[in-house]
């Protein structure tokens, strides 16, 4: 089969792999209809995540056909389409058992933190991801969800991680009504962390990032506020300005490991890896934020070591909250907002790619070129 082959830093192919196989009872084979290229693979792609080995398979976000099951497989039957979590989750260990799937204790025992996720890293277990035209799927009576009747698949395979991080950024912000919510990051995930915080009532949502065809679309799409930190003198000073002086009630952290706006973090986090990623956005978002406000954290950044302002939580007496999101809790509702039409994920998609050309993908996400927002990659079968 076709499929997505790291290299090595920046050095991508595509490249024949051997078909996967049912390893486990409760596996099932997926025959890939679309897959994405996320934010946080660029994170990968650069090197920024430890031990991301030569020969992996990239993409945690991704839909399709079930070809094949296990013996032990009872919630799907083959022909199913379906769309699949980025979490690999048991859904019966502790923390599954209370909807922290993206922190499953089976999926990747061999981690103090995170559970399995496809295709990011032996960190997050090892597991081969959806930029293929198949994947195994462990346990496939939990995860996979069949796409509701009716459901355009670009909504579908936006479901699998992008729209529930958003709405879990939102989530975990606690916003009460009338709040200011700040968010770091025109990304895919902090366009969909906008657009979800007026779902919990926020009164104001600004978006700061530096690059203005994002800023121009989370302005259209989120109907927020947005600006351009390159702009300013000093982002913090800006948000403390426009709220009175008081810090916005709740800012949400989108960027993550490879965030830009400080020399001194981008050396050490991004150039000589001395911390597990740039925390500029991180130390923004605590900054920012009133005294008692919540800050939230979606961002990726790598294991283990971040320079972030501790005395500064402590002292403002902050709650920072922060998680993979736990997409199985939350498809239900999220499907039923893209079915009223409250969500309209695939109104993000601006890039169609034929999985052969994913390197030309990646080089396009990870530049900011042609005003790419999220690009879609297809199979050849998906193509007939």
């Amino acid at each position: 089969m076709l499929a997505m082959d790291y290299r090595g830093p920046k050095r991508i192919r595509v490249t024949q792999k051997p078909m996967p196989e049912i390893k486990h009872p409760e596996d099932a084979i997926v025959r890939v209809t679309r897959s994405c290229i996320c934010g946080s693979d660029l994170h990968l792609y650069n090197g920024n995540v430890p031990d991301t080995r030569v020969g992996t398979t990239f993409g945690h976000e991704f839909i399709g056909v079930v070809e094949e099951i296990g013996a032990e497989v009872t919630k799907l039957k083959v022909g199913d389409h379906v769309l699949v979590p980025f979490n690999i989750a048991c859904g019966k260990c502790h923390f599954c058992k209370q909807g922290l799937f993206g922190n499953c204790h089976e999926s990747n025992p061999m981690a103090t933190a995170v559970g399995g996720i496809f295709g990011y890293s032996h960190t997050a277990g090892g597991f081969h991801g959806g930029q293929a035209e198949y994947v195994r799927v462990p346990y496939a009576n939990v995860g996979p969800t069949v796409i509701p009747e009716g459901m355009d698949p670009e909504d579908a395979v936006l479901l699998t991680d992008v729209v529930p991080t958003g709405y879990q950024a939102a989530e975990m912000g606690g916003i009460q009504p009338g709040d200011t919510v700040v968010v770091f990051g025109a990304g895919p995930v902090g366009i969909m962390a906008a657009k979800c915080s007026w779902l919990f009532g926020a009164g104001r949502v600004i978006v700061i990032d530096h690059v203005d065809y994002r800023l121009e679309f989370v302005r259209n799409y989120a109907q927020c506020e947005a600006y351009n930190f390159r702009e300013m003198e000093d982002p913090v000073v800006f948000i403390k300005k426009t709220t009175d002086w008081m810090g916005a009630d709740v800012v949400i952290d989108a960027v993550g490991a490879e965030a830009a706006g400080n020399a001194m973090q981008t050396i050490t986090g991004r150039k000589t890896l001395m911390q597990a990623g740039s925390a500029t956005a991180l130390h923004w978002a605590i900054n920012s934020v009133k005294k008692g406000g919540i800050v939230s954290v979606v961002g990726v950044y790598g294991p283990t070591d971040n320079l972030v302002p501790i005395g500064n939580v402590l002292n403002k007496g902050l709650t920072i909250r922060a998680n993979q999101a736990s997409v199985k809790r939350l498809l239900p509702r999220l499907i039923e907002h893209v079915q009223n039409g409250i969500l309209n994920p695939k109104a993000m998609i601006t890039h169609r790619i034929p999985l052969e050309d994913v390197a030309d993908g990646y080089r396009l996400f990870s530049a900011k070129l042609d005003n790419c927002i999220k690009p879609v990659l297809i199979p050849p079968s998906a193509r007939m």
